[in-house]
């Protein structure tokens, strides 16, 4: 089957079909009858003007008229036009419509016209009105010529600056619009970076609260299933216990706190480096099986407050630490400290590297990920990788406030 061609945007120019718009349509029709009925019944501008018969008057009129069906799409030409029909109608016995046409087609350049040409118009209209009616004054040399150059402003210059007027306006109008446009734009890309960075936020919290016991329940349930002793089996079965009750803990903590529970359970749901010590205890508990112990060396000391997204960062940096330490270290010592000095709040965490026997858990990376994004939030360095036998993970955050809120 041959398909079919229908005319589109993309035709050739000179294939498209002009089609004048509406109300020019009615503004040629109008003012062409206007124009035949006033010189029907003998209305003229003047009638002491015998250059030409009265029937020449009809002649700028059917040239201007027409010109009303391209205001729009050709104003450069339709003023060009109705210039030189309005300064023939002057050597006739005149027609009111005619003028009454070049007025609106001055109006039409400058609101449908190039910029430059809207901008040019008024001035130039302006400059003619003022030399029509100096020169008016100067031959004629009586208080009526003024009335020349009156006229004359209100033919040309009073169109071209009512057009500029309205051309202002509409291009304010269309400014404010792309400027309502692009604030809407920036709202919206406002609003989905800030849900991305709450998803970012909510995802790391997530990870860091419940990863630690999940990990701890992995490793003793897994030892469980390959060590077949009863002694064995019950003291995994009382870590696993322990770690899913402390991980539904942390879960609701989590929910009540995105669901706005209340300043109480936001504070109850935020944790601080004072409970580094309880942190440790427990992994040292989930972490005995796979023969590991969890130090903490050094400290802060007493009375020197942080920024709460400081502490709360540092926190859980040593959190997933542990968790990592859990699932990947060799059997030996993981050493912890969080130092303070020069405005900075080190953590430093060092586990056992090496090929480690029996058990683990599966990781997937986020853990790394959250803990670079968390120090670098806050205007910190990161850094994780071996160093010789040990896999050593270091943040450094601002420690003080204006560092933070900068």
């Amino acid at each position: 089957m041959t398909p079919t061609t229908t005319p589109t945007a993309h035709a050739p120019a000179h294939a498209r079909i002009f089609r004048p718009h509406r109300d020019d349509v009615l503004l040629a029709v109008v003012s062409v009858l206007s124009g035949l009925l006033l010189w029907s019944l003998g209305i003229y501008n003047t009638s002491d003007r015998h250059f030409f018969p009265a029937w020449a008057a009809l002649v700028p009129l059917l040239a201007l008229g027409p010109m009303e069906l391209l205001r729009r799409t050709a104003p450069r030409v339709t003023l060009a036009v109705g210039t030189v029909g309005v300064i023939a109608d002057q050597f006739t016995v005149g027609n009111l419509a005619t003028v009454l046409v070049f007025t609106d087609l001055m109006y039409a350049a400058v609101v449908y016209g190039k910029p430059a040409m809207a901008r040019r118009l008024p001035v130039h209209t302006g400059l003619v009105t003022i030399a029509v009616t100096v020169a008016s004054v100067a031959w004629l040399r009586t208080p009526q010529s003024l009335m020349i150059g009156v006229i004359t402003g209100i033919v040309c210059f009073g169109p071209a600056l009512t057009g500029a007027t309205l051309r202002n306006h509409r291009e304010a109008a269309e400014a404010a619009r792309l400027r309502a446009e692009q604030t809407a734009l920036l709202a919206e890309m406002d609003r989905s970076q800030a849900v991305v960075a709450e998803r970012a936020r909510m995802a790391r919290e997530l990870h860091d609260m419940v990863a630690n016991h999940l990990s701890a329940i992995a490793i003793h349930s897994t030892a469980a299933l390959s060590i077949d002793s009863p002694a064995t089996s019950r003291e995994a079965l009382g870590v696993i216990r322990e770690n899913s009750v402390q991980g539904l803990a942390e879960m609701r903590r989590l929910i009540g706190l995105l669901r706005d529970a209340g300043a109480d359970q936001e504070a109850v749901a935020t944790p601080s480096l004072a409970a580094l010590d309880a942190l440790l205890g427990q992994a040292r508990v989930n972490g005995a099986a796979s023969g590991l112990d969890f130090v903490l060396q050094g400290g802060l000391l007493p009375g020197e407050p942080l920024p709460a997204p400081v502490e709360l960062a540092a926190y859980r940096i040593v959190q997933e630490s542990l968790t990592n330490a859990l699932k990947h270290a060799v059997p030996g010592t993981v050493r912890v400290r969080v130092t303070r000095a020069d405005g900075l709040l080190t953590v430093r965490v060092e586990s056992p590297y090496g090929d480690r026997p029996g058990p683990r858990a599966p990781g997937s990376g986020a853990g790394l990920v959250g803990m670079r994004e968390r120090t670098e939030l806050l205007g910190g360095e990161f850094s994780a990788g071996r160093a010789g036998s040990v896999w050593l993970v270091r943040a450094e955050l601002p420690a003080e406030e204006k560092a933070v809120a900068g």
